[in-house]
């Protein structure tokens, strides 16, 4: 017998078949299905804006009862509008697969990936300090620049800014707040040009001295 038919609940009567169990279990189903749309953008399989706002906040907490920092990368395309109208609003979509494809196979599975909204995404990491975070976002802006989309016998060749930011059990800021600070760096990223990542100072920050197991294998990720 299947693990699956183990763990099916007993009809309370006693019958081999159970159309009140089976009736659960297509309506459990279906929560699961709902559940995952509500918390899933529909075009590239990532979680939305909405789930991004629930984990951010959830690892902040937990960063100010573990004093282990939690960093916040956020990613935008560089002129994605003239992708848009140079080749189509498909063609566009399919950009924001493919850098959702890239940002999702070169973070760890803890790491938590959305699309923050149009062309903007997010990346959280749990549990990592700033410097480890950056790398691997250059890692990744250094990815999607050298990983060009090949439309009508043509390469679309993309590049991205991104800004970041860490929060630690010393941090004051809100959520709104903590998320405005890190956008504020991507601007800055845009206006000195692209295709670059900037954040906030590290001589802001307290000295960091150790790098856990799990940082060490995300900063000398390979292929």
């Amino acid at each position: 017998m299947s693990n699956s038919e183990d763990s099916r609940p007993e009809c309370p009567v006693g019958e081999a078949s159970c159309k009140w169990l089976d009736q659960i279990g297509a309506l459990q189903r279906q929560v699961d299905e709902l559940s995952e749309l509500v918390s899933t953008d529909a075009l590239t399989g990532l979680f939305n804006f909405r789930h991004f706002k629930s984990m951010l906040q959830a690892e902040m907490d937990r960063s100010k009862r573990s004093g282990i920092p939690t960093s916040l990368v956020m990613v935008d395309l560089d002129h994605f509008k003239s992708v848009n109208d140079n080749y189509g609003h498909e063609v566009g979509n399919q950009a924001l697969r493919h850098l959702a494809g890239i940002l999702t196979s070169e973070v760890r599975t803890t790491d938590i990936v959305c699309r923050y909204g149009g062309e903007e995404f997010a990346m959280i990491f749990p549990e990592t300090h700033l410097n480890l975070a950056v790398k691997v976002a250059d890692r990744i802006r250094e990815e999607i620049a050298s990983s060009p989309i090949p439309v009508e016998g043509s390469d679309i060749r993309l590049t991205a800014s991104m800004g970041a930011s860490v929060y630690m059990k010393t941090s004051v800021l809100d959520i709104d707040d903590f998320i405005d600070s890190v956008d504020k760096y991507l601007y800055e990223a845009k206006q000195s040009g692209r295709n670059c990542i900037c954040h906030i100072d590290y001589a802001d920050l307290r000295s960091v001295t150790e790098v856990g197991v799990d940082e060490r294998a995300m900063l000398f990720k390979t292929d």
